[in-house]
């Protein structure tokens, strides 16, 4: 291979390498936890990232829906989490990392269902701290 096109190929890989580490970055999250109480309206299982979207009532008591991001889909199956284990009208308890610019979005970290297990939606299969916030701990 002459040696413009082994470093075009150099230069493609090393691009594609600082891409696929840019788009795991967690920058736009902070490092505090938020819990939030809701109801999905909608879930989507998919990859590279699964989404649970929640109505949750403010201290206005209006209403705003909250985007929560979670790992992929096969991860998730892994730690028992299917189409049929939550969906809309489920109530939920969420621990996630808010958006560092305020908007209604989190990174998950914790989400459980109504009256089942509390799962780490970050694919960590971890435990939160016992403080209270989730049922049956």
């Amino acid at each position: 291979m002459p040696l413009k096109s082994q470093a075009c190929v150099a230069i493609a890989l090393l691009t594609g390498a600082s891409l696929v580490w840019g788009h795991h970055s967690h920058g736009n999250y902070v490092k505090e936890f938020v819990d939030l109480e809701g109801v999905v309206t909608e879930v989507a299982l998919i990859n590279p990232h699964s989404w649970v979207f929640i109505d949750v009532e403010d201290d206005t008591g209006q209403t705003v829906e909250w985007a929560l991001e979670g790992t992929n889909r096969g991860v998730l199956e892994r730690l028992g989490v299917t189409p049929q284990s939550i969906g809309p009208g489920d109530r939920v308890k969420a621990r996630c990392h808010p958006l560092r610019d305020g908007g209604a979005g989190c990174l998950l970290g914790f989400l459980q269902v109504e009256d089942s297990a509390v799962i780490d939606w970050d694919g960590h299969d971890a435990k939160p701290v016992n403080d209270g916030f989730f049922d049956g701990q």
